[in-house]
């Protein structure tokens, strides 16, 4: 018998959201003129002069949780065209999981190598290559709320490529998104000036390909931190720099 948990945030228009979703949830009885001209029938016809519901939905890729690909990060990774969210293999998006537990950070701060180190530890466990390494910042528990936006801490380009390097081409965070929220990005940057500041978990990609998860939820739902695969199939949409994708952890 298997578990399966639901790590993924809804599609839906919220405060959360900068750039909000718009959906039309369209009922049955919309649909029943045009059911009955593809049909040939008239709507007595149907059941109770019902059509079919159907929805209409305009989004950014990036809206829920989804899958961003190389392609979003730069035109370029690896020194050779960066591949849309179409292009990566499937295979990279089923494997083992671990949960890093990050929550300890203070809002708005830097993960560092020597973070993942530390929790890695602390559950006394080794990264494998194709592992999918999971952030826990305990951001989700804001979802719904405009300061979710601004929640928990974030990766930085150090720490992204050393997962990089230890085999991991598919991590996630349950934050907005990878980087530090970006009014931490802002702040630093104005403080130092140091243009590496600006986006540097995403910019890391253009060294090194890879793709990670944003937007994640329930990681604090998992009875244990390893030994469950997890399935994050991003949405096949054609040339698209992000895919949704309906996270799940899978325990035997």
């Amino acid at each position: 018998m298997i578990t399966i948990i639901d790590l993924s945030l809804p599609l839906e228009s919220c405060p959360s959201e900068p750039l909000q979703p718009e959906i039309d949830n369209e009922p049955h009885e919309k649909s029943a003129e045009l059911m009955s001209m593809f049909f040939g029938c008239e709507i007595g016809d149907l059941p109770d002069g019902l059509g079919w519901a159907n929805d209409t939905v305009k989004m950014i890729s990036h809206a829920g949780t989804h899958v961003d690909a190389p392609w979003h990060y730069a035109p370029v990774s690896e020194g050779k065209k960066a591949r849309s969210i179409d292009e990566i293999p499937l295979d990279w998006f089923f494997h083992d999981g671990v949960v890093l537990d990050m929550r300890h950070k203070e809002p708005g701060s830097g993960i560092v190598i020597d973070d993942l180190k530390r929790a890695l530890a602390r559950i006394d466990y080794e990264l494998k290559p194709w592992d999918i390494v999971l952030i826990q910042t305990g951001a989700d528990r804001l979802w719904g709320d405009p300061e979710y936006f601004n929640a928990g801490c974030g990766m930085t380009r150090e720490s992204t490529l050393w997962l990089i390097d230890q085999g991991c081409r598919v991590m996630g965070i349950d934050a907005w998104g990878w980087d530090r929220p970006f009014w931490a990005i802002k702040e630093a940057f104005k403080k130092t000036g140091n243009r590496n500041v600006l986006w540097g978990a995403h910019y890391a990609g253009i060294e090194k390909e890879y793709c990670h998860i944003e937007k994640l939820a329930n990681l604090d739902k998992l009875p244990e931190p390893f030994g469950f695969k997890v399935a994050c199939l991003p949405v096949k949409l054609s040339g698209g720099s992000a895919g949704w994708c309906r996270a799940a952890a899978i325990f035997d």
